[in-house]
């Protein structure tokens, strides 16, 4: 069931919940899984060779939103499947979707999604999504980039 519905995603990250992200109260705590989101998030960008599209061009990434909506708590041990996918692709910027899927629940845990904007570093403002980078979140999003 999971198996379909992660392959609807260009990327997946699997990971363990760890002892220590778990909180007084037994359970993930809220914080880590926006970490969890990053990861998947740094995987999307990783495929996207956004670091060094950067490097060439002083365009980067920088996060300028991201919720969650917490289904099921976590706990350990675990393992996840955290995913990233395109939502929305605007003129400045675009949002990932993601899930945190739990092997030990055999559900989703986590909905949430992250804006991203595109921003010159060198000159400190927003700037248009380039056509490289949209060329490449296109791939990316029809398998092209799967690694």
């Amino acid at each position: 069931m999971f198996d379909e519905l992660l392959a609807t995603y260009p990327v997946v990250v699997r990971q363990a919940v760890v002892w220590g992200e778990m909180d007084s109260y037994r359970h993930v705590n809220n914080v880590v899984y926006f970490r969890y989101f990053e990861n998947a998030r740094l995987e999307y960008f990783r495929r996207l060779d956004w670091p060094e599209f950067e490097r060439q061009t002083g365009i980067g990434p920088i996060l300028a939103a991201t919720q969650a909506r917490f289904r099921r708590p976590l706990t350990y041990p675990d393992t996840i499947a955290i995913t990233a996918r395109l939502g929305t692709l605007g003129e400045d910027r675009f949002t990932l979707e993601h899930r945190i899927f739990s092997a030990q629940l055999g559900d989703v845990a986590t909905e949430g999604q992250g804006t991203v904007v595109t921003f010159h570093y060198g000159r400190g403002e927003k700037v248009p999504i380039p056509d490289e980078l949209r060329r490449r979140i296109a791939a990316l999003e029809a398998g092209d980039s799967r690694r």
